[in-house]
């Protein structure tokens, strides 16, 4: 198994913060518009809401599979270790970045969000259709459309599917991230008010923003373990040319 499908569920788990800011108010709105008989039992309510972080998990692992896909185009361009390399680096700084912002440091880091504005205004209005949500294809379909809803966690934790180097293995890390944002999701959906208010202090801000940051910094060092057998096979192949008549 891939160790380093650890880290994008580490990300995910670590997003508490913001998912309560962006996915937290969608939840709750969510919730509040079932029908009266069920909200009123929790487990129905626990369904609803395991569907929608379905569709939305669905939706993370297609866009893993299409940038780990792009990413496999880009170690053929490249060499598997230096273009894993690159995508690695750009993903490290995006985690520092979005680590600051949490803890309220780097504000401005939410304007990357606004890559994914043209596609989500697009989508939309799909969404909109679906409400008010009555029965779970319905709760299914919202989430779908919902994982598209422009984030900069999901672009960070993206480029690590891209620098995985295949569509397959790009689908399993961002299943992993949206496995690792369940928590978060789901006891905002179930507890919105404590959530907020404990995501509102500051040392919890600094915490998971500075716990953001060290793993950002200390994902630079670690190379999963198909670039290195990549790039053993790569010169064992150059080698074996080499000493060919």
């Amino acid at each position: 198994m891939d160790l380093l499908l650890l880290a994008p569920f580490l990300i995910g788990l670590a997003s508490a913060l913001h998912c309560v800011g962006m996915c937290g108010g969608i939840i709750g709105a969510l919730s509040l518009s079932l029908p009266p008989a069920v909200r009123a039992q929790r487990v129905y309510l626990l369904t609803y809401t395991l569907t929608y972080s379905a569709g939305r998990i669905l939706s993370y692992g297609l866009a893993g599979a299409l940038m780990g896909g792009l990413g496999g185009r880009v170690f053929g361009t490249l060499s598997p270790e230096f273009g894993h390399a690159v995508l690695r680096g750009l993903a490290a700084l995006l985690l520092v970045g979005m680590g600051l912002y949490l803890a309220g440091w780097f504000p401005k880091f939410a304007q990357l969000e606004r890559l994914g504005v043209p596609l989500w205004k697009r989508l939309e209005p799909l969404g909109q259709r679906l409400l008010p949500v009555r029965s779970l294809p319905q709760a299914l379909g919202f989430g779908l459309v919902w994982g598209w809803l422009p984030c900069g966690l999901v672009y960070s934790t993206l480029l690590w599917a891209a620098s995985s180097g295949s569509a397959g293995r790009g689908a399993l890390y961002m299943v992993a991230f949206g496995a690792g944002t369940l928590p978060a999701v789901l006891t905002t959906g179930l507890l919105a008010g404590w959530m907020t208010r404990l995501m509102r202090q500051p040392k919890t801000r600094a915490v998971i923003g500075v716990s953001l940051i060290v793993f950002g910094l200390a994902s630079v060092w670690f190379v999963p373990e198909h670039v290195h057998a990549g790039h053993a096979n790569t010169t064992v192949t150059d080698s074996l040319s080499d000493d060919t008549p």
